[in-house]
């Protein structure tokens, strides 16, 4: 039976590539001569540390272009709250998404139910696996899902016929 899977994984490689690229940039710049600005990786979670609230969008705005340069979507960025560390100095959470959400696998498994479409779609750990009798439908529900959600990066991978 022809089946496919929905996941969402960022591509660490080219993730940890940008955020040393934007560390370079940040230590060469003249507006961050002097200060504490720094991008730090841990597992699936990058830290971004700042003296103040500007110079964090600033570091921010650099590792999004450096991230964007390397075709590396936005949407696996997940930013947390921005909080105060020591004096005046900030430092913000941001975790990389890897895996489809529970909600948004639900999403997408209603989604093939309501469209009528001759496929099943199943909830795999964090994918979505979809199995359907014909290719063609596979192929319809591949358009369907990428046309309707829009709020993350879903790649479809395992396509077997």
């Amino acid at each position: 039976m022809p089946s496919f899977d929905v996941i969402c994984e960022a591509n660490m490689v080219e993730i940890r590539n940008a955020l040393d690229q934007a560390n370079k940039e940040i230590t060469n710049r003249f507006d961050f001569k002097g200060s504490d600005s720094r991008i730090e990786l841990k597992d699936k979670a990058m830290t971004a540390f700042a003296d103040d609230d500007f110079k964090l969008s600033q570091v921010r705005d650099v590792l999004l272009s450096k991230l964007a340069k390397r075709n590396v979507d936005v949407r696996f960025l997940d930013s947390g709250s921005i909080e105060k560390i020591s004096g005046d100095k900030v430092k913000q959470v941001i975790t990389v998404r890897h895996g489809v959400p529970q909600d948004a696998a639900k999403k997408i498994v209603k989604l093939l139910k309501d469209a009528k479409l001759k496929v099943s779609g199943s909830i795999q750990g964090d994918a979505v696996r979809v199995a359907g009798a014909k290719r063609d439908d596979l192929q319809t529900a591949i358009g369907l899902i990428k046309q309707e959600i829009n709020d993350l990066p879903l790649a479809v991978d395992n396509f077997r016929d």
